[in-house]
């Protein structure tokens, strides 16, 4: 069984049609919405085609009508595309944005999978920094041979005690310093991270057409082109916030 696992797609439909990762199942951890210009296609091509998906706190803003809490440096780009967004989905997509799980669990060839946006006892808010020595415990903690987590946009694998955790990375707004889009696949054996180019140019144009505030469009396209640098205070720097994305 070939598993790749995305998340925080961002409605960013020009990383997505250049994901060509050929796999039996498409496994998403949340944040499908925001920051992107193209969300109702990347929600229609999340319905269609994922095997399993899970809601992160721009799916629950968008679905459920809620803060999604974001950090200083993202917060005014999450409300500006947030009223963009909650604008083009239509009434179906939004419900499906509310009803996608927190979590959810798969068992493939003897092993126990869990997924979540964030934590799983805190699914759609806590930052929890990619080199926490807690990733390996929060999988003890549920029982999961393999944990798969989004949120922080930054890409790692951990093992320790028999357990797996791991990070695909965003897919659509890359945080880790470069403007590649991210994703993982589990090979049958083990977690493999991977990045690709894709032409953000586009996504950036794209952006720029949408009548957003020119400070909004500036940030996003700084964190586009510079794999989340987008102030001089870097957002892995304002963790002391407690803030997700």
């Amino acid at each position: 069984m070939r598993i790749a696992i995305i998340s925080d797609l961002h409605a960013n439909l020009e990383a997505l049609e250049y994901f060509q990762e050929a796999h039996d199942e498409l496994w998403v951890l949340g944040d499908l919405v925001n920051y992107g210009p193209n969300p109702r296609e990347v929600v229609e091509f999340v319905r269609r085609y994922a095997s399993v998906a899970v809601r992160g706190n721009h799916d629950n803003a968008i679905g459920c009508n809620e803060d999604p809490r974001c950090s200083p440096p993202y917060r005014e780009m999450a409300r500006a595309t947030g009223e963009f967004t909650a604008r083009v989905l239509d009434a179906s997509d939004k419900r499906y944005l509310a009803g996608l799980p927190l979590t959810a669990s798969r068992v493939i060839d003897g092993k126990r999978f869990t997924l979540c946006h964030a934590t799983p006892s805190n699914p759609l808010f806590e930052y929890l920094p990619p080199d926490s020595s807690e990733w390996v415990e929060r999988a003890e903690a549920v029982g999961a041979d393999v944990l798969l987590a989004g949120h922080t946009h930054m890409p790692f694998v951990h093992e320790g005690r028999g357990r797996i955790v791991a990070n695909p990375g965003s897919l659509g707004q890359p945080k880790n310093g470069t403007p590649n889009a991210c994703y993982a696949v589990w090979d049958g054996e083990r977690i493999v991270l991977h990045s690709f180019p894709y032409p953000f140019e586009r996504t950036i144009e794209k952006l720029s057409a949408l009548g957003l505030d020119p400070n909004v469009v500036a940030g996003l396209s700084a964190a586009l082109r510079g794999g989340g640098r987008v102030t001089p205070r870097s957002v892995a720097q304002d963790r002391s916030e407690s803030k997700p994305f």
